[in-house]
């Protein structure tokens, strides 16, 4: 007998449901899921939980028109919120917080929310796909939608599509394909109404596609949600310009939802999109259709003011004063395009007052970042060399994995340093050490990194590289500074370096196991070096490398091979670079 589902997947499948229950029109059915859930929701005791708990509440207040009792629950869900983690899951819940702000007419709480809702979903776009995710773009766009946002509403759609369609369920994929098909044919609409039509043809394509892939899915949906996208394929026909393809199913969705079977947002949603496609075909023949067409806006405002859809019921008043005048009915479009005018006034008002607010929060977001990523930049990189500072070393230094690889470390010290600055200035001193970092830099291996670790001492990890690897490496770092042209610096000698080796051992075996303790071996092996004469390479083997007294000052070309280099620092015929230890053991490199 095979385990219940556990008390986390019975709150996950109820707020589904719940979720599902909300897009309903009837009341009654969001009503009893959330009776089933209620209790199990409140005495979790998890914070977000609780946020769903409270903004389930929020819309069964709404249900029942109690605004005040909704905004309390909101302010509830939002508190608890801020408890939760960021996660895809708080992301949804912001998104519908945001819809049910829009749907209580709180139109600046909304913005607020979705401006959270999208930033939240915007960082989590490169994790894996998952159905909080996809959700919370499908509750974003509706949200954006009322908010007249349709650019915005449309592109958080097709993210939601591209969520859904990496995951399982097709009910999911379907409904998120219907809402791209609808969101593009009401982003249509409106730039057709600005005189745009190219483009506007181009969305009712894209509607079109959207609304065939839907279609195509093997996926029975629900007798509404089949209507709602025949009424928007229909829609996206009457924008290419298909008036004869659109009318028939336009016809019959209105016959079977006037028989009872629609809700009153769907019945006003399809009066709107058929009459404005008999208004249209009026346009195109005078005196058919305009009656209709009027009788059919009239009964949209009507449902849309019913069910507080401000955004359609303003649509529904425009477009009623624009086919009255069509008809020379002046006094009546008069009074559509008033009553137009004042709803847009109030509606224009506040959104330039959201658009300014929303623009004010997202400079000081962006700035927020731009200062953060300077502080941050300041907190790990040296300002003179611009290479990386201790604490950044230090960070590097503790992710190396020395128990799985074998990884050496470089100290590498400025020879005579205070006398530079003591003979010359510390302008000459700040420029030697620009010059050593940019020389040690360039001179690494690919996946070796160089940091200034205080004063003229940097350090070099190098990831992966046994000793005598190491010593290979960094004895071309000490040939590359001595070999370097310093004259222009005006300096009495060339500058030198000293670099002590270190190398962790192999798993099992003695050896530094930390990285202080690779530094300390590292900083030890430099002091040999330097009790050694300087301009030296030591390492942890016991033996030190030191370059040949007749070295020529002035080095090789630039163009010299790096064995050319280590031969004229050595003093001998060019080879494959070798060091010998003090024993005259050779390692070759």
């Amino acid at each position: 007998m095979s385990p219940g589902p556990s008390a986390d997947e019975r709150l996950q499948t109820a707020r589904w449901r719940l979720l599902n229950a909300s897009a309903a029109e009837d009341a009654r059915v969001f009503a009893d899921e959330f009776a089933l859930a209620a209790d199990d929701l409140a005495a979790t005791g998890e914070p977000c939980w609780d946020a769903w708990s409270a903004a389930f509440t929020a819309r069964a207040a709404l249900f029942d028109a109690d605004l005040d009792g909704a905004a309390d629950a909101v302010g509830a869900a939002r508190a608890a919120l801020a408890e939760c983690l960021p996660s895809a899951e708080h992301a949804l819940t912001l998104a519908y917080l945001a819809h049910l702000e829009v749907a209580a007419d709180r139109f600046d709480a909304a913005m607020h929310l979705a401006v959270d809702a999208s930033l939240l979903a915007d960082q989590l776009a490169g994790e894996p796909p998952s159905r909080p995710l996809h959700q919370a773009h499908h509750w974003l766009s509706l949200a954006l939608t009322r908010l007249d946002l349709e650019e915005l509403a449309v592109a958080q759609s097709l993210r939601g599509a591209r969520v859904a369609a990496a995951l399982p369920d097709l009910g999911d994929q379907w409904q998120l394909f219907r809402l791209c098909a609808q969101q593009h044919a009401e982003l249509a609409q409106t730039v057709h109404r600005r005189g745009q039509l190219d483009r506007s043809q181009q969305l009712a394509q894209a509607a079109l596609e959207c609304a065939t892939t839907a279609r195509a899915l093997p996926w029975d949906p629900s007798d509404a949600d089949a209507d709602l996208l025949d009424v928007v394929q229909a829609w996206a026909l009457t924008l290419a310009g298909r008036l004869d393809d659109a009318l028939p199913p336009l016809r019959r969705v209105r016959r079977h939802l006037t028989a009872g079977e629609g809700g009153l947002w769907l019945v006003g949603y399809t009066d709107l999109v058929l009459g404005r496609l008999l208004t249209r075909l009026c346009a195109l023949d005078p005196g058919a259709h305009g009656e209709e067409a009027i009788d059919l806006l009239v009964t949209a405002s009507g449902a849309f003011a019913a069910v507080n859809d401000r955004r359609r019921y303003r649509q529904c008043l425009l477009e009623l004063g624009q086919a009255t005048a069509a008809m020379g009915s002046t006094a009546e479009a008069l009074h559509w395009l008033e009553a137009y005018r004042a709803e847009t006034t109030r509606a224009h008002r506040r959104g330039r007052e959201l658009w300014a607010e929303m623009f004010v929060r997202r400079s000081r977001l962006r700035e927020a970042e731009r200062q953060n990523a300077v502080l941050r930049r300041h907190a790990l990189e040296d300002t003179l060399t611009g290479l990386g500072n201790r604490r950044s070393a230090e960070r590097r230094l503790t992710d190396l994995r020395l128990d799985v690889e074998p990884v050496s470390l470089a100290v590498v010290d400025v020879d005579g340093f205070k006398s530079v600055n003591d003979q010359n200035s510390h302008l000459h001193g700040d420029a030697v050490l620009r010059r050593v970092a940019e020389l040690l830099r360039q001179h690494s291996r690919t996946g070796d990194e160089v940091f200034r670790w205080a004063g003229d001492e940097f350090v070099v990890v190098l990831p992966n590289t046994t000793e005598a690897q190491a010593v290979v490496a960094t004895e071309r770092l000490r040939s590359a500074v001595a070999c370097a042209e310093w004259a222009h610096l005006q300096m009495p000698a060339p500058v030198t370096v000293s670099i002590g080796v270190a190398t962790t051992g192999p798993a099992g075996a003695p050896g530094p196991r930390s990285w202080r303790e690779l530094f300390d071996r590292a900083d030890l092996n430099l002091f040999g070096a330097k009790r050694g004469g300087r301009n030296r390479v030591r390492a942890s083997g016991g033996g030190q490398h030191a370059p040949a007294p007749a070295a020529r000052p002035g080095g090789l070309p630039a163009d010299a091979s790096v064995d050319d280099l280590v031969a004229e620092v050595l003093g001998t015929t060019p080879r494959r670079p070798g060091w010998a230890f003090d024993d005259g053991t050779e390692v070759a490199s």
